[in-house]
């Protein structure tokens, strides 16, 4: 079982930055995807960005340009630097990693982002 921990939600002023970070409780950077998603009230649960084990990501459209997801190895981290924020971006950030030899999925608890001035 891998436990993820997130970190670096908060309130910001738009156009304002802020960095997630989650930490795994195991070193799993070699067999796992790692991503974001998030949730806003009413709204499903969508993909922001992802990064495979080879270093590929991919991002949602919505933030491509703003946001950045990159890993840690050493510190089994992963980070979403998020920039140029919009009141759009507000909802409960989760990441996810997936293990692609069991298919397992593993959830953080989620931190909130409000962007708002």
């Amino acid at each position: 079982q891998v436990h993820l921990v997130e970190s670096g939600g908060g309130l910001v002023q738009p156009g304002g930055s802020l960095r997630l970070s989650c930490a795994a409780s195991e070193s799993i950077f070699s067999i796992y995807v790692m991503g974001w998603y998030r949730q806003a009230p009413g709204k499903q649960r969508d993909l922001v960005a992802q990064v495979t084990r080879d270093g590929s990501t991919n991002y949602a459209d919505s933030v491509k340009g703003r946001f950045t997801i990159s890993g840690d190895n050493a510190k089994n981290t992963v980070y979403l630097q998020m920039n140029s924020l919009k009141p759009e971006d507000t909802a409960v950030y989760y990441c996810r990693f997936y293990n692609i030899l069991t298919t397992n999925i593993y959830w953080g608890q989620g931190t909130q982002v409000t962007v708002s001035s």
